[in-house]
């Protein structure tokens, strides 16, 4: 199986599809930082909900980067389904490491981040900490959508864009204070929200629970389609 994540990687970037959701990455990041400093934490938590929809749409591309007579390949090769199943997740999640790396250096290259202005604001570190928080808990839920998205369990480009477009529009309109079923979409929103004014520990493990939870049914929707297909 490492391998097969191997090989996903080498083909996502040799092939040069992995430039354009960095690209989409920088703009997105430049632009929200260009435009006036915020404190740690606020700011963190709004590039994870924007990078959302960039790893979700990277991952989907990293797995359709294999075409289908070699996916097929590769599932024997691997030793069964499920190994080439999860070598794919595995290589998305791996593929959305360097973004979130990024996403926590970049603000302090163009001086995007502040310090505490006033008594009661949450520390540095704090912010820093719930960022990173931030970013690696939102990562599981995009590449979960990515892969639903992704052509072998969607079946259709096409179909697997309005997954994609569709996923992340749910999530941000669901995730708003006034959904009244905000359990449907990932954590996106609730996510951004929790990393403004400082921690709350019962807020994170809660945001954290629904995140993996959501996750994992999506993972499971997805290993059901592709094995629903040849």
């Amino acid at each position: 199986m490492t391998a097969l994540v191997r090989m996903r990687l080498a083909g996502f970037v040799q092939t040069g599809r992995a430039a354009a959701p960095l690209l989409a990455a920088l703009v997105v990041l430049s632009v929200l930082y260009g435009g006036g400093q915020a404190q740690a934490g606020e700011a963190y938590g709004v590039s994870a909900a924007v990078l959302f929809a960039v790893l979700a749409w990277q991952t989907k591309i990293l797995l359709d980067v294999e075409p289908d007579v070699q996916r097929r390949l590769s599932r024997v090769a691997a030793g069964g389904a499920g190994r080439e199943i999860a070598a794919g997740v595995v290589a998305a999640a791996l593929a959305g490491l360097p973004f979130i790396l990024i996403a926590l250096v970049l603000p302090w290259a163009v001086g995007g981040v502040t310090g505490p202005e006033k008594a009661g604001d949450p520390s540095l570190g704090e912010g820093v900490a719930l960022g990173v928080w931030a970013h690696l808990l939102l990562l599981l839920p995009a590449v979960a959508l990515g892969a639903l998205a992704s052509r072998a369990a969607a079946g259709q480009t096409a179909r697997g864009l309005a997954v994609l477009v569709g996923g992340v529009v749910l999530a941000i309109v669901l995730g708003l204070k006034s959904s009244p079923a905000p359990w449907l979409a990932p954590p996106v929103m609730a996510t951004a929200r929790e990393t403004v004014g400082g921690a709350d520990l019962a807020a994170v493990a809660v945001a954290t629970g629904w995140g993996v939870l959501w996750t994992a049914v999506a993972i499971s929707v997805h290993a059901r389609l592709r094995l629903s297909r040849p």
